[in-house]
């Protein structure tokens, strides 16, 4: 588990939500998965509902906006910046559009929705009465953030030109066409995959759970669809989607080692940045870094 109070370095994961057509629907769906309660708080942009696990805000449902796509759905995802106009300006001259200018949302955060030059688009989040995601890296919360992109050598420019990413291959699966992004201090943010077959390039969204069998039958049975469970050396994912055709993951990971296993060596749980493996977010227990918290 990571507890989140202050915000993040610049260019990491920090905030997600999602644009809804039906509220009502959503907030059903979503807490028959994980459990949320829900606060709505007004903005200039509309109401906002924040979803709250034990009292911690950890996403939020908002009015669909420039974020989304007509006729597509997926979890937006926000990176901190300490900064926002001046991201912007960084975006824009490294080939980025901007697409809703800098504003402040009520007291939270000073948010601008944008897409780099291969057309996924992503929000920067400069934190004021909230820093991001209040808690990462436990079940019912964010874990992960990847771009899927048919075209990722323009996005990983990008990436690294803006947030002084860099970028590093993954040795432990050559024939995977994907890029670590690591921060400047060497944390790991996220990646860059190669999908030649994918029709549009967008950031993915993973949620750690704690049974991925038994999350695959709430969201059948809560209106969405879910492929079957599989078992992956970093954990155990499901592909779901929700009522509204937002694709998502899951993923339940194995126990962390203890210190006794980490001094003996006996560390069956390896964790997946030992490995080099792209799946899930990093904080006070670190898999490969994702969100870098």
């Amino acid at each position: 588990m990571s507890e989140i109070s202050t915000n993040q370095p610049f260019g990491t994961p920090t905030w997600i939500d999602l644009g809804v057509a039906d509220l009502d629907r959503a907030k059903a769906f979503y807490r028959a998965l994980f459990g949320w309660e829900y606060l709505q708080v007004p903005t200039a942009h509309g109401p906002l509902t924040l979803c709250l696990l034990r009292g911690r805000r950890v996403a939020a449902l908002r009015p669909r906006s420039a974020a989304d796509v007509e006729g597509e759905s997926w979890w937006h995802p926000y990176l901190a910046t300490d900064d926002c106009d001046g991201a912007v300006r960084r975006i824009t001259d490294s080939g980025g559009t901007l697409l809703a200018p800098p504003s402040d949302l009520a007291d939270l955060a000073r948010t601008a929705v944008v897409a780099d030059p291969v057309g996924a688009r992503f929000s920067l989040w400069q934190g004021h009465a909230l820093a991001g995601c209040e808690l990462v890296n436990e079940p019912c919360t964010l874990v992960r953030n990847d771009l899927a992109s048919p075209a990722p050598e323009p996005a990983r420019r990008f990436y690294a030109d803006v947030f002084g990413f860099t970028l590093d291959g993954n040795d432990a699966v050559p024939d995977l066409d994907f890029t670590f992004l690591r921060r400047p201090d060497g944390h790991e943010i996220g990646g860059v995959f190669g999908a030649p077959d994918a029709p549009s390039s967008r950031w993915q969204t993973v949620f750690e759970v704690a049974d991925t069998d038994e999350l695959v039958a709430l969201a059948r049975g809560a209106g969405g669809t879910a492929h079957d469970p599989e078992d992956a050396p970093y954990g155990r994912m499901a592909a779901i989607t929700d009522p509204f055709g937002t694709a998502f993951s899951v993923i339940t990971r194995p126990p962390a080692p203890s210190a006794a296993e980490r001094r003996t060596g006996n560390d069956t749980g390896a964790s997946s940045q030992q490995q080099g493996h792209p799946v899930s977010n990093g904080g006070t227990r670190t898999v490969t870094g994702g969100s870098g918290r």
